[in-house]
């Protein structure tokens, strides 16, 4: 049996206290079931963020999607989350990944490191935190990244195994991403099973969507996605797993093949498609 579907929204835009609070108590309305915030500079502070939104809501579990790595001392990190989640009564999720923008690094004055050096650090923070927190209540721990070491990584310890559909431009610094094929993401999802088939209890698969949008001229709609993607179609555009474009009954469909095809029960959209999906949330809440 699938598992039941959970959605998430990924809060991007900072604001005031009040807004902030009127932000996640809206998103606690229209169902979602988990608040999210990513961890750029420019961005919330992550762990005040969560702690002002739980104060805000009741019912949605908090978390970080995901964490940098780099930007974090283990130790210190393990006393950020064992006091987030006792501030949250216990209702955090931590996301965790390795980071990609090296300008952040750049003007953090910290060392962005070789992808292996990056996954090295991110692989000793997991190992690190679980030694810290000891026989404490697990947090529960959702790693993100699709490369054979993340996915072995994810593999041993992740309770949420995240994919983006997305990878890095090679030798930019700036964090510019370009999408990846269904195919391809195909590929990465099953090496994943095939590193996991070891666990106990298989892990929560989740997909970052980039887009959502309800429209009944779908080939429009990708226009302007498909102009800022070189060498992208709009037949390969409506195709890509991290976009939703369609009617609304278009895209509970899509929603669906997404967890047949891949196994994806957990969705997560950015700040920008919350309304746009929320009637999605509501029609396959629980599902």
């Amino acid at each position: 049996m699938p598992r039941p579907f959970r959605f998430g929204v990924n809060l991007t835009v900072p604001a005031p206290a009040a807004a902030w609070r009127a932000k996640c108590r809206r998103a606690e309305r229209l169902g979602y079931d988990v608040i999210l915030v990513p961890d750029h500079l420019g961005m919330v502070a992550p762990f005040p963020a969560l702690v002002a939104a739980a104060e805000a809501t009741e019912r949605p579990r908090v978390g970080t999607f995901v964490l940098n790595a780099g930007f974090w001392n283990p130790t210190l990190l393990a006393r950020e989350v064992a006091t987030v989640d006792a501030l949250t009564g216990g209702r955090l999720d931590l996301g965790l990944g390795t980071g990609y923008v090296a300008a952040e690094h750049d003007a953090a004055g910290l060392p962005f490191g070789s992808p292996r050096e990056r996954v090295d650090h991110l692989t000793r923070t997991v190992e690190e935190l679980g030694r810290l927190r000891g026989a404490e209540p697990r947090v529960p721990l959702l790693i993100g990244g699709n490369g054979d070491r993340m996915l072995r990584l994810t593999a041993e310890h992740a309770d949420i195994a995240a994919f983006t559909g997305a990878k890095s431009v090679p030798g930019d610094r700036t964090g510019k991403l370009t999408v990846i094929t269904a195919d391809a993401l195909d590929e990465r999802v099953s090496r994943y099973r095939e590193l996991a088939t070891p666990r106990a209890e298989p892990a929560e698969l989740n997909l970052l969507i980039q887009t959502v949008i309800e429209s009944d001229d779908p080939e429009s709609a990708v226009r302007p996605f498909v102009e800022q993607v070189p060498g992208l179609t709009t037949e390969a555009a409506l195709e890509l797993p991290v976009l939703l474009v369609g009617t609304r009954e278009e895209i509970v469909a899509q929603v669906l093949a997404r967890r047949e095809r891949y196994g994806f029960s957990y969705l997560t959209v950015l700040e920008p498609s919350m309304e746009a999906f929320a009637p999605v949330v509501a029609e396959l809440a629980g599902r």
